[in-house]
């Protein structure tokens, strides 16, 4: 199921912890964004993004959003990854590669919300950190310092980097194919991380090439009426979200309000799972 939302955020500093090598050049950003400045983490192999808290408007008022309204959304700070998980470092930690379109630089594929998780959690202990997840339960512990999935607001926040437009790039649809593989360029498969450019933030392939998992369970309208500060979406439901779109995505299933959703535990490719992979997130240091 598709249902979106369009511009927001206001400009914000970044930093970005480099875990391993360089990533290709943060592209030109379309609003006032500062450039993010660079830092070495002690641990880890991942690259990641360190992002300070912030207020912004999330949604849209565009008439065919599930959510029709601009809110105003207060987020502490946060560690988000740099680029999607990638096959190799998916496959290294839990000993298996379940990807329809392989290729250890790929993002990892056909991911139910459960195997996310369950990764989040093997992550956090490889590093140190306590684990969010009840794996049980499934239920998140936000005040644990590990690995978990971003909320709607977080990862909206982090795709959007400082612009209030469709696309963190801007609004012109003929620029998508700089920034993201999706349906019009992708010839039906996933593609290298971080081959595209990134937003102003540093982020990759937040538009396009795999939708990604997120924390919150699916509402129409729960956005509308959410507390302002670190809204974590609804208590229960019968799907969860993805954003960001994917290599099967038309362009305006890639805009950073964007939003679909599907049950968490199937896992067969006729219900798109070619199509979903993930990043992490992390809250910041006390």
């Amino acid at each position: 199921m598709n249902r979106s939302a369009g511009p927001i955020l206001p400009p914000l500093l970044v930093g970005i912890v480099l875990c391993c090598g360089c990533g290709r050049p943060a592209a030109a950003p379309t609003e006032t964004a500062p450039e993010p400045t660079v830092a070495k983490a002690v641990a880890g192999q991942i690259e990641v993004v360190a992002v300070p808290g912030g207020t912004f408007e999330m949604g849209s008022e565009d008439p065919d959003e599930s959510d029709q309204s601009l809110h105003k959304v207060r987020l502490s700070p946060f560690i988000i990854d740099k680029y999607l998980v990638t096959q190799e470092q998916y496959e290294n930690l839990m000993g298996a590669n379940p990807s329809h379109w392989e290729g250890p630089k790929n993002p990892v594929d056909k991911i139910r919300w459960l195997d996310a998780a369950t990764y989040c959690n093997k992550r956090s202990i490889r590093e140190g950190f306590a684990p969010c997840y009840d794996l049980k339960t499934l239920k998140c512990d936000f005040t644990a310092d590990g690995y978990r999935l971003p909320t709607e607001a977080e990862w909206e926040y982090a795709c959007r980097a400082g612009t209030t437009t469709r696309w963190s790039f801007g609004n012109d649809p003929e620029a998508l194919g700089k920034y993201a593989w999706f349906k019009e360029n992708a010839t039906k498969t996933t593609h290298p991380v971080k081959e595209k450019l990134s937003n102003a933030w540093g982020l990759f392939d937040m538009h396009g090439n795999v939708a990604e998992w997120c924390n919150d369970f699916y509402s129409d309208h729960f956005y509308s009426g959410s507390p302002e500060k670190d809204p974590r979406g609804p208590e229960s439901g019968d799907e969860r979200v993805l954003r960001g779109g994917s290599w099967a995505t038309g362009g305006e299933g890639c805009r950073c309000s964007a939003r679909q959703s599907q049950p968490p535990g199937l896992a067969d490719v006729c219900f798109g799972y070619e199509a979903y992979g993930f990043r992490c997130v992390r809250r910041a240091s006390d």
